[in-house]
């Protein structure tokens, strides 16, 4: 997709005289692993065309069974020592192909991920969440999201922030710029960048604005169906941090870099009808499906959290003040609630604000889905809604660790019905991965704290 084609798909014959003109010479066939990053295969245009487009390209299964460190790790089912580390194949999904203007002469294209018999790779986000916008196209519904992801920016390369410890870097801004225009001016030839050239691979951008840690901004992009929504998202993620690295500046997403205010990703949802009329409204405001829909987001909220929030860091921000949410509560365009009801008539969607920059959007996406079924399905209403401080309220707790959600994870019979049994053991285990080396870690916090004075 690009600007010049007013976000339409670049067709393949377009490729093709591209390729044969010599203006592409490279075609990216990438997926979005279960860190949310993009992992695959540069590969030359001609081969593409005459071999890939058909067959597809294979991968090591180990891409989705290992830690942010790309270490092999136990406890998987679907990739082990035991099973060989065998190959699944990236199949070129055509209707993601775009131009990335932050690398001439290349397209890319997203996959799904197969096995070679062509059942799908379960555990892959993509295919999770497609396992669930299925579910909704059998009711003759589509998910409608927008995600708004924030970021930090420094000054400093990635190599020198590696190189220094992640020490005393350089923010973009040294004070709060939260809608700033001057703030925003700072980082503007950077975020110019980022901004037209996401344009260019076909995202529609709305805005940009400053926010409240020194050097965090924001980039928001229109909504879409779900699934190119998360496309796009892990797209903008990506590139956003190859942008930078070759203005020899650094971004992060992670949720909490520092103790001031973390990133968030808020995701707004709504649901369509085939014919484009609202589901989750209508005269009144809430219909009575919207009502189930956040209903069921408000039951689930705490058993699904392991997909909301996924890392050791994640559960930092939820600290009472800081426009992260503690409790699973909603109200009415309230933000110190978990799930935040805004808009109006066709607009009317639900915000979960519990997820931070660090969240796999498909995964977050299909909890979100699941849990609106679950509420439709058992008819749940939410109750009253929270009109005051939510910190203050007396609703149930997000959950405060990645151990207490993986608890809960393990023990919803929700995620097992809607996600399948495949998907939570593979999910619990990357938890559990992630809880054992972080257990086995000395941190500086200890070492500051004990070396001289324990």
């Amino acid at each position: 997709m690009h600007a010049n084609d007013n976000g339409h798909p670049l067709a393949l014959g377009e490729l093709r005289a591209a390729i044969e003109s010599g203006e592409i010479d490279t075609v990216l066939v990438a997926f979005t692993d279960m860190q949310g990053r993009l992992q695959g295969k540069r590969l030359s245009g001609r081969f593409f065309l005459e071999d890939v487009l058909e067959h597809g390209t294979d991968g090591c299964d180990y891409l989705l069974a290992v830690d942010v460190e790309m270490n092999t790790v136990g406890g998987y089912a679907m990739s082990s020592w035991e099973t060989g580390y065998g190959d699944f194949v990236m199949r070129p999904d055509l209707a993601t192909l775009r131009r990335t203007p932050w690398q001439p002469g290349q397209v890319m294209v997203t996959a799904d991920l197969t096995w070679h018999d062509g059942s799908p790779v379960a555990p892959s986000p993509r295919q999770v969440l497609k396992a669930q916008t299925d579910r909704l196209t059998e009711r003759g519904w589509r998910a409608m999201v927008g995600t708004e992801l924030e970021f930090l920016v420094y000054r400093d390369s990635y190599e020198d922030a590696w190189d220094r410890g992640y020490r005393n870097l350089t923010p973009a801004n040294r004070y709060n710029v939260d809608y700033s225009v001057l703030g925003g001016a700072r980082v503007e030839p950077l975020l110019r960048r980022v901004r037209n050239e996401m344009d260019g691979a076909g995202l529609y951008v709305e805005s940009a604005k400053g926010e409240c840690n020194p050097g965090q901004h924001e980039i928001a992009f229109r909504f879409d169906e779900a699934v190119a929504t998360c496309d796009q998202h892990s797209i903008y993620k990506n590139a956003a941090k190859e942008i930078a690295a070759q203005e020899g500046m650094a971004i992060t997403f992670m949720a909490k870099p520092n103790e001031r205010e973390g990133n968030s990703c808020h995701i707004h949802i709504s649901l369509r009808g085939a014919d484009g009329t609202p589901v989750l409204a209508d005269s009144d405001g809430l219909s009575a499906a919207g009502r189930h829909f956040l209903a069921g987001q408000v039951a689930a909220l705490r058993e699904l959290t392991l997909l909301l929030a996924p890392n050791i860091n994640s559960y930092k921000r939820y600290v009472p003040g800081s426009f992260a949410p503690t409790t699973a509560a909603w109200g009415r365009d309230n933000r110190t609630c978990a799930l935040r009801l805004v808009g109006h008539g066709p607009s009317l969607r639900v915000e979960n604000r519990v997820p931070g920059g660090d969240v796999n959007p498909y995964l977050a996406t299909a909890a979100l889905i699941a849990a609106g079924l679950d509420g439709i399905d058992r008819e749940l209403e939410p109750g009253e809604p929270c009109d005051g401080n939510a910190y203050a309220g007396e609703a149930p707790n997000v959950p405060g660790t990645l151990r207490e959600a993986l608890e809960l994870w393990e023990k919803s019979e929700l995620a097992r019905t809607a996600l399948g049994d495949e998907v939570v053991d593979h999910y619990a285990n990357y938890a559990r991965v992630e809880l054992a080396a972080f257990d086995s870690a000395v941190t500086d916090w200890e070492m500051y704290r004990c070396f001289e004075r324990l």
